[in-house]
């Protein structure tokens, strides 16, 4: 499904999560992200700030301590190739996240946090915004929220400014 989403993205790709990790250890989601930028699709990403607060809460409340952290760290490390695309653009964020959201054009996946739940046991909803103020619209404005907030990252994957 992650695939298939990104795959079909024309205008723009966005991810915000605090690791993501599965997708940036997927070798074939690098390549269709890359490719889809080099087609002219913009490709923001959004990762938690390994060295933010709420990285470290929401480590905490899942009872795995430093090791969010570590995921972060990580998929920057898998995520280092795409940022010499052009087209492609990763900022840091220390915004609590109720909800991962994964977005191509109008299509979006939704995978909603639960207390003390791992992301990857939670539930995922697929949306498709249809009109400005219905329920993908809302997903998209907070996305658009935690972007304007978050730091950009250079090459060795640290915040600038």
């Amino acid at each position: 499904m992650w695939h298939q989403l990104f795959q079909a993205a024309r205008d723009e790709i966005g991810i915000l999560a605090y690791a993501g990790l599965f997708l940036a250890e997927d070798m074939g989601i690098m390549r269709v992200l890359a490719q889809r930028a080099r087609d002219g699709v913009a490709v923001r990403i959004l990762l938690g700030d390994p060295d933010g607060t709420c990285v470290a809460e929401r480590g905490s409340d899942e009872g795995v301590g430093e090791s969010m952290a570590a995921k972060i760290r990580n998929a920057l490390v898998h995520y280092r190739a795409l940022r010499e695309v052009d087209g492609v653009e990763i900022r840091l964020h220390d915004t609590v996240l109720y909800n991962s959201v994964y977005c191509a054009d109008d299509e979006l996946l939704i995978n909603s946090h639960a207390y003390g739940i791992a992301a990857s046991r939670a539930p995922v909803l697929h949306l498709r915004r249809t009109e400005d103020g219905d329920m993908a619209s809302a997903y998209l404005e907070s996305f658009e929220r935690v972007w304007a907030v978050a730091s950009p990252i250079g090459a060795t994957g640290r915040r600038l400014g």
